[in-house]
């Protein structure tokens, strides 16, 4: 609103008339309020996080359409703003098979079925990347360099297997992270300054470090690990004691595989850690088939709805949702899987 000031006329009474006074200048208008402008509230992503795969045997066969090869899952795994697995596997056809029992490797075309299902990265940091030696480790990097498809949890040095992949979605810079915490053969698979490995959780310090710096350079930090025992639902110390210096270190979302069954998730402080998302597309039966999708919507850094969506292996070895009682009975165990873990159900 603009104001100005009028002048005033004195007129002075008598047989005489005094000289009007001057008429002051209009008053200046005065400057408008400031518009308040707000920040356009923090964009809401929703993530989507599965276990471990890898195309062996029955998997193997699905390579021979990628386009089909997770099957009807695929469709739940493109609809989110970013999914992420553990790809537990080599691509290479050379190398020589690490002294340790399984050994799992496959050919590019599995990029493309990852691709084709809606993944949009892949943590490396797991026990089968280096089945093949580093020989098999370098093929894996090319081979995902060739499609420039990302991931992360593996490298040609120390600095590239320990540093973030950094992504932007919707507007949010993501940092996402990977770390094996598998003891076997992790004495020789580490990375050094001029040879290739996976990035471990025992070098505690440098993965601490890792995550602290992304903190520091991005909105969300996300940490994928490779850990705890085996057909064990409940999170281990390790597991437990990692997770607590991640957390400290700054990381808001914590996803586990690994133990080839599922375990519990629920907030540590104000992180959310998912121990165990088991396996996803899965070769073998001597282990447990259940599974799902674990779909998180984030806000900030705020985890502010979590769903999952109960899943079996099935004999094709993809994943297929479950539904009726039987999706209602999984989901009520992995719900129940929570206590053992140490988590609370809400943050704080």
């Amino acid at each position: 609103m603009k104001v100005r000031v009028l002048a005033l006329t004195l007129l002075l009474a008598g047989c005489s008339e005094s000289p009007a006074a001057p008429t002051p200048p209009a008053a200046a208008a005065a400057s408008p309020a400031p518009s308040v402008t707000t920040s356009p509230p923090p964009a809401e992503l929703r993530l989507a996080f599965a276990g471990d795969v890898h195309f062996m045997e029955r998997t193997a066969k699905l390579l021979a359409n990628p386009e089909t090869a997770f099957g009807p899952i695929a469709s739940t795994l493109a609809d989110a703003d970013m999914t992420v697995v553990n790809l537990e596997t080599a691509i290479t056809s050379r190398g020589t098979p690490e002294p340790k029992t399984y050994h799992f490797r496959t050919e590019p075309k599995a990029i493309d079925a990852l691709k084709a299902a809606g993944i949009d990265a892949v943590t490396i940091a797991n026990n089968h990347i280096l089945d093949y030696g580093r020989v098999g480790l370098l093929d894996t990097l090319d081979a995902l360099h060739a499609a420039q498809y990302p991931y992360f949890g593996a490298g040609k040095n120390t600095d590239d297997a320990y540093a973030p992949l950094y992504t932007t979605v919707k507007g949010v810079k993501i940092a996402l992270l990977g770390f094996s915490q598998v003891h076997e053969l992790a004495s020789t698979w580490g990375p050094g300054p001029d040879k290739p490995g996976v990035a471990l959780a025992f070098d505690t310090k440098r993965a601490v470090a890792a995550v602290t710096a992304a903190r520091a350079q991005s909105d969300l930090v996300i940490v994928f690990n490779h850990w705890g025992e085996e057909a064990n639902s409940c999170a281990n110390g390790e597991q437990k004691t990692f997770a607590a210096q991640l957390a400290k270190a700054g990381a808001d979302l914590i996803i586990g595989a690994h133990a080839h069954t599922l375990q519990g998730s629920g907030w540590l402080g104000s992180t959310y850690v998912a121990y165990g998302m088991g396996n996803f597309l899965w070769y073998g039966t001597s282990k447990s088939t259940e599974t799902g999708v674990l779909r998180l919507t984030v806000r900030a850094r705020s985890v502010i709805r979590t769903e999952f969506l109960p899943a079996v292996v099935s004999d094709t070895g993809q994943p297929v949702l479950l539904t009726g009682d039987k999706a209602q009975k999984l989901t009520q165990r992995y719900s129940g899987l929570r206590a053992c873990a140490g988590l609370a159900p809400s943050a704080s």
